[in-house]
């Protein structure tokens, strides 16, 4: 059995439904607890069983967003991000700085939090979030740009699919000496094992 609490949020699963109902007796015995039955919503994230094992899926908390910045009637995009952008940092006459930094440190931290079932937008959240401390106009735009992105697919989500498979699988990728200013290297890299579960990308 396993039990993840989050302030006072309690999420309770396993293998064994009677020992999970003596457990939700017990906690009732010590505490003033509302039992809310299958797990259907969680921390903005929705919870959807399928045939395969379970969908994770923050649709509510996308669709807020893009209401949030009036972007629900937006044209979407078919990528977050232009291939091959070399994204700027310096700012000039065309690319000043932004004068609401907390506007744009707030965008961005939720698309952070988008994350957790959008592996798609990582690439470029993690661009974004590198320019916290002095945002230009390009930067700006290209979060917006990553709103008209979500506004496509504002349901997908991750898949976990129950089975006994025991291959590893990993994937990564590289970005060599792309930034103007240090000239480093970015390395990604994501291992899954699907003897617990698999993982993959599922459209809505």
């Amino acid at each position: 059995m396993a039990l993840l609490v989050y302030v006072d949020d309690i999420v309770i699963t396993g293998n064994d439904i009677v020992q999970i109902d003596q457990f939700k007796k017990f906690l009732k015995s010590k505490f003033m607890i509302k039992d809310l039955g299958e797990l259907k919503y969680f921390l903005g994230i929705e919870v959807l069983k399928t045939e395969k094992g379970i969908c994770l899926s923050q649709r509510k908390y996308c669709l807020e967003l893009l209401n949030d910045y009036g972007l629900l009637g937006c044209k979407p995009m078919s990528t977050p991000i232009e291939p091959n952008l070399c994204v700027n940092c310096d700012p000039s006459d065309k690319d000043q700085l932004l004068t609401n930094v907390t506007e744009y440190q707030k965008l961005v931290g939720r698309l952070i939090y988008l994350t957790l079932t959008r592996p798609d937008i990582s690439f470029v959240v993690h661009i974004l979030s590198q320019y916290m401390h002095a945002p230009l106009q390009s930067h700006l735009n290209l979060a917006f740009r990553t709103l008209k992105y979500l506004k496509g697919s504002p349901g997908k989500g991750i898949h976990l699919v129950k089975g006994n498979n025991l291959d590893l699988y990993a994937y990564c990728d590289s970005d060599w000496a792309k930034c103007k200013m240090n000239r480093k290297s970015v390395t990604g890299f994501n291992v899954a094992v699907s003897k617990v579960q698999g993982l993959k990308v599922t459209k809505d």
